[in-house]
Order: C-alpha cells, then structure tokens, then sequence
C-alpha cells in the first residue's frame, strides 16, 4: 500500500530542502526523496567548502533566461536578506567577500545542518538512497514509484537539478520527466565552466599554466572584470566562467589583461626613462613575468625599448590587451557549475513554479531555464524559487 502525503519533493538540494521547510511551516505533510547518501551535496562542495550562498546585489539582470522577467516575481518575494536572516537565526558566522558574495565563516555544512534542522522542526520526512522509478498522474495527484515503495501525494515538487557535475549524480532526470508530462525544454548546456583552447594555441600557452592575473573577459556586448586563469586544458578563473555562459562554440572573446593599467603608455613612458630597458624587464613590472616574456617573444619584440617604434608598442600593448582567442570547447558538464537552459519558463507560473498544464506539478532550482551568474546567484534563485513554491503548495 502506498504512503500518503501532501506533498513530495524530488530532490534534496538547496531549492528542494528550502521548499520543504516552507511547505512544512504552512502545515504540509512532505516527504524529500534524494539518490544521494547525504542531502545538498553541491551545497557542502559550493565556495571552497565555504558556501557563497547568496549575493547581496541580486536583481534579474544577474540571470541568463529566454524570458529574463521570469524570475523577477520570486527573486522579489524571497530576498537575499530572508535568507541572511535565516543564517543569522541559526547563528551561521558569515562574511562578504568581493562583489556582494556571501560566504560562511566556518563551512558549508552549516547551511545543510541549518536547513535539516527546519525541516525536521516541522516534520517533513527525508527519504535518501532512495531511485525515482516512475511518476503518475492520478485523479488525486501524483503517484510516485520509489526503489523504497510506492507514494501518492497531491502535488510534486521536481528539484532534482541539471546535468552539471555527474560524479556527484547528476542527470537529466527534470527534463526527462517535464518531456513526459508534455513541457518544452530550453535547450541545455554546460554553463559557468572553463574553456578549453585548440593544441596549437594551448601548446603555446603551456608555460603559463597556474598564472592567474585580472582581467576583462568580453563577448559580444557583454564583459566581466575578475581573475582569469591559465591551465594546461585553457582558461579558467571567474571571468572565463562568467563569460562561458555567453559564449557559443565558433565565437571569439577578448582578453583585456589587467585592465587598470594602460600598458602602452606604460611601455612609451619607460621608454622615454630609459630607452634601453628591454621591454620583457617593463612588462615585467605589471605582468608575472612568465606572462611578460610570452607576449614579449610572441610579438618577436625581444628589444630595447629604444628599438621600438609607437606602432610596434601599441601593437604590443594589444596583444595583452585586445586578446583575441577562439576557445574550442568547454570542459563540459564534468566541470560546469551549473546548466543553463531547462524547463521552458512559458510552461511555469512565475508566482508559484507550477507547470501550467499539468495542476499540482511544480518545477523549482537549477531544473528551470534561469541560470546565475558566478557569485551566490544561483543559490539565491534555488532559495527564491523554493520558498514561493512552498508557499504554494
């Protein structure tokens, strides 16, 4: 015989467990079923361990979707400060570090402890280990097949997450079942993740491996300014994945390295100092060196400054700073931090997360076509969307 509940949450990530806390307070009978051995696995491993778990300067503009209004709705009923004022309840230590990102002081378990604990205050049920073998419709609800037996419940809530990182059990277990019940997905792909170069050029750039160094990372129209870091696959750093997100395979982006300082005039002023420096011993004041003497012997300009016309200078300051560079791939889902695209955002109701079409089946978290930004976004779109769905149900 099957147990019976009011609600049942795939998933326990950030955005199941939030949205079974609120259920719960509202009087709901839940039950949360993950594959895993533990709850919020990409919680404990978020932030170095430190879980940046919310970004204080959130606005929709920080989300990648093809309707980007859609998330305006939960974003605004469910702050960053909600959230701030839940850690601090629990006595969570937290810090700001740079760009409105908020990290635990001590560990990312803080937060997974914080949310078990509201979840067991108001008595929802976590069922771990436990597969997914089929979900039904039923005149009541929804019928849910587990490997621990049968469960029926008027509503089910899908947080069960993208593609990103598989090792941790990621699948495409959202799409799969939203395709089933008739929604369209936006299609998906890596997002926030290093990229990778061809071996001509990585071969090249193999001595550079482990420089970091700021910079500007532009693509079409849009450019972040954080660190950028070299690695024996490509690039990487918070530029690179915050640019990974718009960038498509064939496109161009442009490394501007670091951006503060104008390396021509750099370069043209040294050279009226003191005319025989070389010009690696100048660049080397502003880049690593290892950096200095790659653009240095690149460019063939293995000179004194004297040596150097305006033009060959100016040429030489845009190649550090009007990089072009064609990545040819990504590192893929292995290394993505999360999965752009998803649950088509048409199909949903921005004020509750429920598939249009089918009453009583909600969509909430990383499953959805909205994706943050590198930063604590995407935590706080998974809060947001959990909470407003809880507080539907």
């Amino acid at each position: 015989m099957a147990r019976t509940f009011d609600v049942v949450v795939l998933g326990a990530g950030a955005a199941g467990m939030m949205c079974a806390v609120r259920a719960g307070q509202r009087g709901r009978s839940v039950l949360v079923i993950d594959h895993a051995k533990a709850p919020g696995e990409k919680i404990r491993i978020s932030g170095g361990g430190r879980c940046n778990f919310t970004n204080i300067h959130t606005t929709a503009k920080n989300y990648i979707s093809a309707n980007p209004h859609f998330a305006k709705s939960a974003l605004a009923r469910y702050t960053p400060r909600d959230f701030v004022d839940l850690v601090e309840r629990h006595n969570i230590a937290w810090h700001e570090k740079t760009l409105g990102q908020l990290f635990c002081d001590n560990s990312a378990k803080d937060i997974i402890a914080m949310l078990l604990g509201e979840m067991k205050a108001v008595g929802v049920q976590l069922e771990l280990q436990s597969q997914v073998t089929v979900v039904e419709k039923t005149p009541g609800g929804f019928r849910v097949g587990t490997s621990n037996g049968p469960v029926e419940a008027a509503s089910v809530v899908v947080a069960t997450g993208g593609k990103s990182i598989p090792k941790m059990g990621a699948t495409g277990f959202a799409y799969d079942l939203a395709r089933q019940f008739g929604l369209k997905i936006i299609k998906t792909r890596p997002a926030l993740v290093p990229l990778t170069l061809d071996p001509n050029l990585l071969e090249k750039l193999s001595p550079l491996s482990g420089i970091g160094v700021p910079a500007e990372v532009r693509h079409g129209k849009t450019a972040f300014r954080e660190a950028l870091l070299f690695t024996h696959r490509g690039l990487s750093g918070p530029s690179i994945l915050q640019i990974s997100s718009y960038w498509r395979e064939g496109d161009e982006i442009t490394v501007v390295i670091e951006p503060d300082t104008r390396i021509a005039e750099l370069l043209k002023t040294a050279r009226k100092a003191n005319g025989r420096q070389a010009a690696q011993t100048v660049l080397g004041e502003a880049l690593p060196k290892r950096l200095a003497q790659f653009f240095v012997e690149n460019g063939s300009v293995n000179r004194h400054l004297a040596d150097l016309s305006d033009r060959t200078v100016e040429a030489l300051a845009a190649s550090i700073q009007n990089w072009k560079i064609r990545p040819a791939g990504s590192e893929g889902y292995r290394t993505a931090e999360v999965t752009l695209g998803g649950v088509d955002t048409n199909e949903l109701d921005s004020k509750t997360m429920q598939a249009k079409a089918v009453p009583g089946l909600y969509f909430i978290g990383e499953c959805v076509d909205v994706t943050g930004w590198l930063g604590g976004y995407n935590f706080q779109w998974a809060w947001a969307s959990g909470h407003v769905c809880g507080e539907a149900l």
